[in-house]
């Protein structure tokens, strides 16, 4: 029996390291492709429908919408860089039209963009400097340079910015998200115990969220992989 119960539990942290050891494929661009290109196209909207108050920030949104366009359509090349057609980009968006509230959101679609063209250190600085203090986008921003973090090997940034956006967020739809991407990190680098508070936190603050639902998983396969 006890024999058993060791193969049991070996066979157990093996399976915990194999979903360890895809962490980098498995949440690529889970954040960086889904929740964050959600919410900035649905702020670009907003900002498109009621920022024609300033003639400036009129021409840096008129100036941002096509790069919206192609963002859509996963044209990042075209959406970062510009096309020959009089569309300049969402980097010399941001430079010409600096200090526009167009030009931060450009910094901000710039950072996903290079994300997504497998730039992780170029969409680091771009995600840093975007400036936001709503309770969606800015921790869903943090969110996405954490996982740029990830792509680059750099852990202990990624799990720390990780855990600071779900914090940042406080929510059901992006804390428990972000918890999960960091205690994946955290199990990859041995730190076990990490990894069960960040989980735990799910378990017990965010329990109405989707990741909820098994994250009594996550935290036994975390215990298991300390012993």
């Amino acid at each position: 029996m006890a024999e058993q119960k060791n193969q049991n539990e070996h066979l157990n942290v093996e399976d915990a390291l194999t979903q360890s050891e895809a962490f980098l494929i498995k949440y690529k661009n889970a954040i960086i492709g889904g929740v964050v290109a959600v919410i900035i196209i649905v702020a670009g909207f907003i900002m498109y429908k009621n920022l024609y108050a300033e003639p400036r920030e009129e021409k840096a949104q008129a100036a941002l919408f096509k790069g919206q366009e192609y963002f859509e359509q996963d044209a990042f090349e075209q959406a970062l860089n510009g096309d020959s057609i009089g569309y300049t980009g969402f980097l010399k968006v941001a430079d010409e039209y600096s200090g526009t509230k167009a030009a931060n959101l450009a910094k901000a679609y710039a950072g996903i963009c290079y994300a997504q063209l497998g730039k992780y250190e170029e969409a680091v600085k771009m995600l840093d400097s975007f400036n936001g203090k709503d309770q969606m986008v800015a921790p869903a921003i943090l969110g996405a340079a954490g996982n740029c973090y990830a792509q680059l090997g750099q852990l202990d940034k990624a799990a720390s910015t990780l855990l600071s956006a779900a914090d940042k967020a406080d929510n059901n739809t992006l804390s428990p998200i972000f918890l999960i991407q960091a205690g994946e990190i955290l199990v990859k680098q041995g730190k076990y115990d990490d990894a069960v508070n960040a989980y735990t936190k799910i378990k017990d603050k965010y329990f109405q969220s989707y990741q909820a639902m098994d994250i009594d998983k996550y935290i036994e396969q975390a215990k298991l992989m300390k012993k």
